[in-house]
């Protein structure tokens, strides 16, 4: 028969091993909190390196369509504000990178600055968390590559915040400095946008009701009735992630919250373990 102290050993022995199991499958089961980078994220998307779009829209409304980690290519002059437009998901930290093809140095007499520019389905211009959003190209260069890396977009933000939100993210691309005789020499410009998945540390408490997509409001109205439905289909040019949009389904924020109250549970049983009695030997007589 075992002895009272030899009880309290085996459970504290049981609880010290159930706290490492729990601490090993949070650590393991649950992706570490990202830091940013050093350079941009190479996440690919559900089409991968696909052949993507050889032309650009030159307005909003006329952007052309790209999914994640796929490349679209555009011939168009210097001046010209090409336009592209990309799904972007709750969790997921967006990058776009820029390459633009210069004229033949005989054509070129000055340098010339580029910039991207990125914008919410709100059309919100949205900062750079960092990268090479603005360049300067010399009359001797034959490329110059951009790049914008945008903070993590987030399921839900107050009315009055600036925050990335799920929808579209529209890529506007052109020359902001360059003389005037030097405008309409052609160029070609290709770009990329690519995401990567952060996970639950920028988990925020609250969902959207609709994607900032433009005319899906229409669309979901239109969802009521066939005919509706038919009439104003949710627009393409936004473009959806493969599996729809995940924003307020669930995350491993959800893992970290029951995990944590678990392994509470395990250390309260634990230290009251040992408050529980102080246990004599079974020779000694009791009152001694």
């Amino acid at each position: 028969m075992r002895t009272p102290i030899r009880r309290a050993r085996g459970v504290r022995r049981a609880l010290t091993g159930a706290l490492l199991a729990g601490l090993t499958l949070l650590t393991t089961a649950s992706p570490a909190s990202p830091a940013f980078a050093d350079g941009p994220s190479a996440g690919a998307g559900p089409s991968g390196d696909s052949a993507g779009p050889t032309e650009a829209g030159t307005t909003f409304r006329t952007a052309t369509a790209l999914a994640q980690g796929q490349t679209g290519t555009a011939q168009a002059s210097t001046g010209d504000y090409l336009y592209w437009v990309f799904p972007a998901d709750a969790g997921q930290r967006p990058t776009v990178e820029a390459t633009v093809k210069l004229p033949e140095n005989a054509a070129r007499r000055s340098a010339s600055t580029w910039q991207i520019d990125v914008y919410d389905g709100l059309r919100r211009r949205q900062a750079c968390a960092y990268g090479h959003q603005t360049r300067k190209a010399g009359a001797e260069a034959a490329t110059v590559e951009l790049s914008c890396v945008l903070r993590p977009v987030r399921a839900w933000s107050e009315p009055w915040a600036n925050d990335p939100l799920p929808g579209s993210y529209y890529v506007r691309l052109t020359v902001v400095d360059l003389p005037a005789d030097q405008l309409g020499l052609p160029i070609g410009a290709e770009v990329r946008p690519t995401v990567k998945e952060v996970g639950g540390a920028h988990d925020v408490d609250g969902t959207l009701s609709e994607p900032l997509v433009p005319g899906v409001s229409v669309a979901s109205a239109g969802d009521g009735d066939g005919a509706g439905a038919s009439a104003a289909p949710r627009t393409v040019a936004a473009g959806e992630p493969e599996d729809g949009w995940a924003s307020g389904r669930w995350t491993d924020r959800w893992l970290w919250t029951v995990g944590g109250g678990v392994l509470s549970a395990l250390a309260a049983v634990f230290v009251y373990s040992l408050t529980l009695c102080r246990c004599r030997p079974s020779h000694v007589p009791p009152g001694v």
